[in-house]
């Protein structure tokens, strides 16, 4: 078959010598016209936040058109982002490419009409700013955040968990693991990353989340095959618990997970294994309602970010699949406090 680039010299070429009248040649020019969008993007108008609608703004970034520059300021985006090559950009603009890229499963040339930049210059600018996030902001869940996690906090949390029907007057937080699914990996990976349970080869990732609907503090991404208490483990969060679970007061907190956690005086867990009783079996209901809401949250990451629901996309050692999760938690935090979620929205905080 032959290519487009072999026919168009030719087009213009008879079109010059009386051979094809405007009409045919227009009708040949369009038809055989570049089938990426690299080459013309400089037919489209330079991004402009300013000059695109709020329903536009919401569809392409998941933000209102106010919420963007303060999500930007929030995240002490720089006013200017340089790449290695020279390429200069604005650093709203490069939140925005990575919004874009997030919130569904497009490719860079896909972009290239709404930010009238090459493919190689958008995919740069973008992994430029994911990594900035990544160093400045991952701290604040990959370790405990002592601002969101504050005695004040806690005890307020304890006691929204407990007015809304949790038999524990002292639980603040749920804790979960869940499975991200990516694409198939080499054969090497494969039984590190499958995952018996979810039958997937994915990352794992462990969250504790509060009733205000923040991802409070992460753990990951560990190999898929890993057990939910491994993963405890080997965060080290009951470590962090035993220093920093405790009321103005001195009294005592914990975080509450499903049974697939070990029992501790910092992690509560429901009751299993033998017979329970009418009591046991309306303690595990109660619980069992309001942790549902670290279930929420997952869903509202994969929601909100859908390119990383396509896993035919991650791949490990071509992509920063891990790290994308990590960022895109930390932007939904950010859209948490502009917006709220049905977490919080659940637990009135």
């Amino acid at each position: 078959m032959v290519s487009w680039k072999e026919l168009r010299e030719p087009i213009v070429l008879y079109y010059d010598m009386k051979v094809l009248n405007d009409a045919e040649f227009l009708l040949l020019y369009d038809l055989y016209s570049p089938q990426n969008l690299d080459l013309p993007c400089d037919l489209y108008p330079h991004f402009d936040l300013q000059n695109l609608t709020e329903d536009e703004c919401v569809a392409e970034f998941r933000l209102r058109k106010t919420g963007i520059p303060r999500l930007s300021q929030a995240l002490r985006i720089p006013d200017v982002i340089i790449c290695h090559q020279g390429t200069i950009c604005e650093g709203t603009e490069g939140l925005c490419m990575l919004l874009k890229r997030l919130c569904y499963p497009c490719r860079y040339s896909d972009m290239v009409h709404l930010f009238a930049r090459p493919v190689p210059v958008l995919c740069m600018i973008t992994n430029q700013v994911l990594d900035y996030i990544y160093q400045a902001h991952s701290h604040r869940i990959l370790q405990w955040n002592h601002q969101q996690l504050s005695q004040a906090n806690l005890e307020r949390f304890a006691e929204v968990v407990h007015r809304k029907g949790a038999p524990l007057n002292n639980c603040f937080a749920f804790v979960d693991g869940t499975v991200h699914p990516i694409c198939r990996p080499g054969t090497v990976n494969q039984r590190l990353l499958y995952n018996g349970h979810k039958r997937v080869h994915g990352i794992k990732l462990q969250s504790v989340v509060t009733p205000d609907g923040m991802i409070a503090n992460m753990y990951g991404p560990v190999e898929g095959r890993k057990h939910d208490a491994g993963m405890l483990a080997e965060s080290h969060l009951l470590d962090d618990l035993r220093q920093y679970s405790f009321s103005l007061a001195g009294q005592l907190l914990c975080i509450y997970g499903d049974p697939a956690y070990p029992i501790r005086v910092h992690l509560q867990c429901p009751f299993r294994n033998g017979v329970l009783t009418p009591q046991m079996e309306a303690y595990n209901t109660s619980m069992s309602s309001v942790r549902t809401s670290v279930e929420w949250l997952f869903g509202d990451i994969i929601n909100y970010f859908k390119f990383l629901d396509f896993k035919k996309d991650l791949k490990l050692g071509l992509s920063s699949v891990g790290k994308m999760y990590i960022v895109s938690a930390i932007l939904r935090n950010g859209l948490t406090c502009l917006y709220g979620n049905t977490t919080s929205d659940f637990f009135p905080v």
